[in-house]
């Protein structure tokens, strides 16, 4: 039997988006693509981040003829001055962001271990602490246009197996005294993108925001293109097979599409949407769901996603402005 796609309905793809603000990052190829594309179709303004601008610049030339506008700004997530610099220059320039679309992500495919110029592992600090940072310096501005959203690409991965799952180490987020994993490594990531989402939306609980983390299904895209070459021989032998179970750019945006726009999404804020994948272990999670609940237990522990995030604050320089509450919370 076909795999059923979810897809958004046509009444959340005929909204009319003329005046709304978004950023989406790693908006040049792949799912943040076709999320622009989405976007700009239905009148939208979106800022393209993206660490290559020419590359975007170049990606953008087929929106032509499309209702909305967009604009390509540099955005470098293992940088995490880069971030500032973005959030700096964007909200120098526009007062609302209707949507926050955190997109971008890597894997670390090589077997050495790859920090950025702030110390971070690569993959996390693209997949997450790049994105929190982003997202927290401009949660005045969401609070300010509310209501508005924000999703934050997960996968799979961070379900693990029955046997395996994935957890935070949180006193070795970036692997400072452990052997480095890449394949961890990224599951740990999306791991992280899922708690904080699930945070957030607690911490803004009744301020109109929405959180979202996604998995967009198994993507025909080119993310994980820079790997060893027997890793790309591989990937290349699969390709034509994998055709058969994986989703194009187009398919996978849509979960990230209904967290954005639909009507029914804001009920379930911090939840976790998947598209349907072949691709889980579990058996009972292929269906996919819109939202789902995860299999893994680490991924849904609060208790884990507010330390999670009071690290983040120190890690990336940030003043915590609600760890009393927070602290609150935890005792409660």
């Amino acid at each position: 039997m076909p795999r059923k796609r979810f897809a958004i309905d046509e009444a959340t793809r005929s909204k009319d988006l003329t005046g709304a603000t978004y950023i989406v990052t790693g908006a040049n190829s792949g799912v943040g693509l076709e999320t622009t594309r989405q976007l700009v179709t239905q009148g939208a303004h979106v800022v393209m981040a993206c660490r290559r601008v020419e590359a975007g610049e170049e990606a953008s030339r087929s929106f032509s003829g499309l209702a909305g506008t967009h604009e390509v700004m540099r955005l470098d997530l293992a940088d995490l001055h880069s971030v500032r610099e973005f959030a700096a220059a964007f909200t120098a320039e526009h007062d609302r962001l209707d949507g926050l679309v955190c997109n971008a992500g890597m894997v670390n495919m090589r077997r050495d271990l790859e920090r950025t110029t702030d110390g971070f592992e690569s993959t996390i600090a693209v997949s997450y602490f790049g994105h929190f940072l982003l997202t927290e310096l401009l949660l005045d501005t969401l609070k300010a246009t509310a209501p508005s959203r924000m999703a934050i690409l997960s996968s799979v991965v961070h379900a693990g197996s029955p046997k395996n799952r994935p957890q935070l180490v949180l006193d070795d987020l970036n692997y400072e005294r452990r052997d480095f994993s890449g394949m961890r490594a990224y599951c740990e990531a999306k791991v992280a993108t899922v708690l904080y989402a699930a945070e957030l939306a607690q911490r803004l609980e009744g301020a109109d925001v929405s959180t979202f983390s996604v998995h967009p299904g198994w993507a025909r895209s080119n993310f994980g293109s820079g790997g060893p070459l027997p890793m790309r021989i591989a990937m290349a032998i699969m390709r034509p097979l994998s055709r058969l179970v994986s989703d194009s750019n187009t398919e996978s945006a849509q979960t990230t599409l209904h967290c954005l726009l639909s009507d029914d999404a804001p009920r379930h804020s911090g939840a976790y949407f998947s598209q349907s994948s072949v691709l889980y272990r579990d058996k009972e999670c292929r269906n996919g769901g819109w939202p789902m609940d995860t299999p893994n237990p680490n991924a849904r522990n609060m208790d884990t996603a507010r330390q999670l995030v009071a690290l983040s604050y120190d890690l990336v320089g940030l003043d915590n402005p609600s760890s009393a509450n927070r602290g609150d919370q935890v005792s409660e």
